[in-house]
């Protein structure tokens, strides 16, 4: 079920990424118009990685870690969330940490926005501070408590911080708790924290949370570090190839089967295609003798 969800869904985002990049292309570097293209392509990266994701989660599969500095992640996921929460809420990053993680990069960035989400909902009514911090810390023996089940090393710490009402000190003991929310109906539904608590301990971290009410709450997250800052190449961007050769394209999606033609014309190619593979290779066995196609 969730593979069929997830194709389909798939199919949606290559159209919707396809055409944004067929319009990008159109758009004057340096503009506004150009800014805003590049947002919804990623947002449409991401959402692609988050369907990945649920597939890995379906499969109970290992998700792909990397080496990634989490300052990195920080300024994505808050870049994304300023565009979701109130003004009246202050979103203040002090990120000083020079470790990177080994981690999977879709997950830290959920385990961020679900932090992130709740703190923003506790200061919804009165507004407030979000404070997130990232910062390298050297746990020693004697820093390690035998419930956690860390080892003495170099860790990225990173911590939300809010300004809202606090955690009742009652509930406490079950904020990690699956289904388990003190929102309204329709606010939520009780896997946020729960899923933050997952994606920690299977990095093989620590998660801590203090709290008083009516001047707000701190998580804490402990992730081994996997080593320095790497050097930071600049991307490469290299020129498309372009051609004139003649190409057939068949994709049982006529939006992207049409996003294709258009984009591979643009680069020069000359193209048919169709939306079923019968037709395809109908249209391939009657292709011109003195205009075949070379792809």
């Amino acid at each position: 079920l969730a593979g069929g969800i997830a194709h389909d869904f798939n199919n949606i985002l290559g159209i919707v990424a396809g055409y944004t990049e067929i319009a990008r292309l159109d758009a004057p570097a340096g503009t506004k118009l150009r800014a805003n293209l590049d947002e919804v392509l990623t947002a449409a990266g991401r959402a692609k990685d988050l369907v990945k994701q649920i597939l890995a989660f379906s499969r109970q599969a290992e998700l792909e870690k990397l080496p990634v500095p989490m300052g990195l992640l920080v300024k994505e996921a808050l870049k994304m969330l300023r565009a979701s929460i109130p003004t009246t809420i202050e979103i203040r990053p002090i990120l000083s940490g020079e470790a990177i993680v080994h981690c999977d990069p879709t997950q830290i960035h959920q385990l961020l926005m679900n932090l992130c989400a709740n703190a923003a909902h506790a200061m919804r009514k009165h507004g407030g501070v979000l404070e997130v911090g990232v910062r390298d810390v050297e746990l020693g023996p004697e820093a390690i408590t035998l419930q956690s089940g860390l080892e003495p090393g170099l860790f990225v710490e990173l911590t939300v911080k809010d300004t809202g009402h606090g955690i009742d000190p009652v509930i406490m003991d079950r904020i990690f708790d699956p289904f388990f929310t003190t929102k309204e109906v329709n606010e939520g539904t009780g896997l946020g924290l729960a899923v933050v608590h997952g994606i920690v301990k299977s990095h093989g971290g620590e998660i801590e949370v203090s709290s008083k009410s009516g001047e707000g709450t701190a998580f804490r997250v402990l992730l081994p570090a996997f080593g320095s800052r790497p050097e930071v190449k600049p991307a490469d961007q290299g020129v498309l190839p372009v051609g004139t050769e003649h190409i057939l394209l068949v994709d049982d999606e006529p939006s992207l089967a049409t996003f294709g033609k258009l984009a591979l014309e643009r680069l020069g190619y000359r193209v048919a295609f169709q939306t079923s593979s019968l037709a395809g290779v109908e249209t391939f066995r009657s292709q011109s003798e003195s205009d075949p196609f070379d792809l």
